[in-house]
């Protein structure tokens, strides 16, 4: 169980280190009427593990925070990790 969370928690590390630049990015570029990165990607960020650093990019760099479909999605993601988590702490608590 003790290395399966290490990993959980490096591979969550380093996927919010890369969402919370990309929100970074994704509003500054916003701002300059440059290239955008896609909501979906934001997303995929977030599901690969970064949804920690992508709710932190949405605080720092106030992004994101208004469209309620895009807050829905984030949401929807956050539940499934925190739900993964929670049933993966039920099944080793028994064993």
């Amino acid at each position: 169980m003790a290395i399966a969370a290490i990993i959980y928690a490096a591979v969550s590390l380093a996927m919010s280190l890369v969402a919370f630049a990309a929100y970074g990015i994704d509003k500054r570029q916003a701002g300059r009427g440059g290239r955008r990165i896609s909501e979906g990607r934001l997303h995929w960020l977030a599901m690969l593990g970064g949804w920690p650093g992508a709710w932190a990019g949405q605080q720092v760099f106030r992004h994101k925070t208004q469209k309620f479909s895009f807050r829905l999605v984030y949401w929807s993601i956050v539940s499934l990790h925190v739900a993964a988590i929670v049933a993966f702490l039920v099944i080793f608590a028994r064993s």
